[in-house]
C-alpha cells in the first residue's frame, strides 16, 4: 500500500479502511469479493467423533485409522478430535454447580485434547504427531517430512464462547473447530467421521424406514430446521458463509471402506455443500 505525507509531514498507510468505521455496511461488502490464498488446498481435514467412534474403543478405532494410514502417502492428512462422552458427564456436572457456556467450552477442549493425545499416540508409528492450535502454522513442515498431525477439535473460543441461544451448552464445538481449520487452511471439503450413515429427516431408531439425505444444501438444511441433527447447527451456519470449504461429508466410519472413498473424493454418506451466499 502507497505511503502518503500529510501537511505536517507525517507519513500514512493509503488504505480505504483509514477513517473508515469497520461496522460500515459498504466497507464490510466491498471486502467479500478479495481474493483469499488457500494455504493448503490438497489437505484432507478428518475428524474422528468422541462419541461416535473413539469411545467405543479398539474395535472402532482402529479400522479407521489403518485406513488413514494406508491413504496418508496418496494425501497429506489433518485429523482432529471430537470429545465424546467425558465431555457431557462435565458439562452436566459444570451446569448443576452453576458454570457459565464459557468454562463448559473450557471443559470441553480438555477432553477433546485428550481424545487427541491418545490419537497421536496410536498413530505414532506412523508419523501421528499431536499438536495445539498455536502450532498450526507448523502443519507444512511436519506434512513434508510425511507425518499425520492430530489436534483438539474444540473451537478455541474458551471462556470467550458466547452465550447460546437457548441453554447452556457451548454452541461452537468440535464440528465447528475442525470447520474453522479448514476453511483457513483452504482446503475445500471437511470430512466427519460418525457413527451413522449421514443425516436423516428424522431419527432412524424411533421412526424405522426413514432413509438417508444423500446431499444438501446448507442453507436448504437450516431452513428446514430439523429437531435433531448429527451434526453442530453452528456448524451449518458457519459453512455458509465459508469461503474455502464448499462441502462437508458426514460420514460412518464404521463401515470399512467409508473413510478411504472419502478421503478419495467420493461423496459418502450425506454431503452438505454450500451454493447460496
Amino acid at each position: 500500500m502507497p505511503l502518503k505525507k500529510d501537511a505536517s509531514g507525517r507519513l500514512h498507510i493509503e488504505t480505504p479502511f483509514l477513517a473508515e468505521s469497520l461496522m460500515d455496511k459498504e466497507l464490510l461488502a466491498g471486502t467479500h469479493g478479495s481474493y483469499i490464498r488457500p494455504i493448503l488446498p490438497d489437505l484432507r481435514v478428518v475428524k474422528i467423533g468422541g462419541q461416535s467412534i473413539i469411545d467405543r474403543g479398539v474395535k472402532a478405532v482402529l479400522p479407521i485409522l489403518d485406513e488413514i494410514v494406508a491413504c496418508r502417502p496418496e494425501m497429506p492428512i489433518l485429523i482432529t478430535t471430537g470429545g465424546g462422552t467425558r465431555s457431557r458427564h462435565v458439562y452436566a456436572i459444570a451446569i448443576d454447580l452453576g458454570m457459565p457456556a464459557g468454562v463448559l467450552a473450557s471443559l470441553g477442549s480438555s477432553i477433546s485434547e485428550q481424545n487427541a493425545l491418545m490419537i497421536s499416540l496410536l498413530l505414532a508409528s506412523h508419523g501421528g504427531i499431536k499438536i495445539g492450535h498455536d502450532d498450526v502454522p507448523k502443519l507444512p513442515a511436519h506434512l513434508a517430512v510425511g507425518g499425520i498431525p492430530v489436534t483438539h477439535g474444540m473451537a478455541p473460543y474458551g471462556l470467550f464462547e458466547e452465550p447460546p441461544a437457548s441453554g447452556r451448552i457451548p454452541p461452537h464445538r468440535t464440528d465447528v473447530g475442525t470447520l474453522l481449520l479448514a476453511e483457513v487452511l483452504g482446503t475445500p471439503r471437511c470430512i466427519l467421521i460418525k457413527d451413522e450413515d449421514g443425516l436423516y429427516p428424522a431419527d432412524p431408531k424411533k421412526e424405522p424406514g426413514t432413509g438417508v439425505i444423500p446431499e444438501i444444501e446448507v442453507n436448504d438444511l437450516i431452513d428446514q430446521d430439523f429437531n435433531d441433527l448429527p451434526v453442530e447447527r453452528s456448524m451449518l451456519h458457519v459453512l455458509s458463509r465459508a469461503r474455502s470449504v464448499n462441502e462437508v461429508l458426514v460420514v460412518n466410519g464404521l463401515k470399512p471402506g467409508n473413510v478411504t472413498r472419502a478421503l478419495h473424493g467420493e461423496h459418502v454418506g450425506t454431503r452438505i455443500y454450500r451454493t447460496r451466499d
